[in-house]
């Protein structure tokens, strides 16, 4: 049987443009690192003056329910620094969470995407 062996989270930060960050996630964002990346984010948040905060999610392998959790802390933090949060280039399975836990619309301001996860039945006669 083969382990499973988790990934280390990674997160590089840049800033695009005046009021704009950019935090690149990779990795597992689970139990073990949620943390990191609220202390990273809101570190940034009560740091300057951000209006966007992008969380490229392009290289996040896995999201549990501390990474779901810890991407609501972000979004409400950011919200009430007055900045927007944006969840760039999420793989499907990020969505997937996102839409089966009821927060896909409320974390990407876009309406929800429950008929793409539900195959369709047919019912007999």
């Amino acid at each position: 049987m083969t382990a499973f062996a988790p990934l280390p989270l990674t997160l590089v930060l840049d800033t695009p443009r005046p009021g704009a960050l950019r935090v690149a996630v990779g990795g597992d964002l689970d139990y073990t690192t949620a943390e990191e990346l609220l202390t990273t984010v809101i570190a940034a948040l009560d740091g300057g003056s951000l209006t966007d905060v992008h969380l490229d999610c392009g290289e996040l392998r896995i999201c549990d329910s501390s990474g779901l959790s810890a991407l609501l802390t972000v979004h409400r933090r950011a919200a009430a620094a007055g900045a927007r949060l944006h969840l760039d280039d999420r793989p499907p399975a990020l969505d997937r969470l996102l839409d089966v836990s009821g927060t896909y619309e409320h974390l990407t301001g876009e309406p929800a995407t429950s008929d793409r996860w539900h195959s369709t039945t047919t019912s007999s006669d």
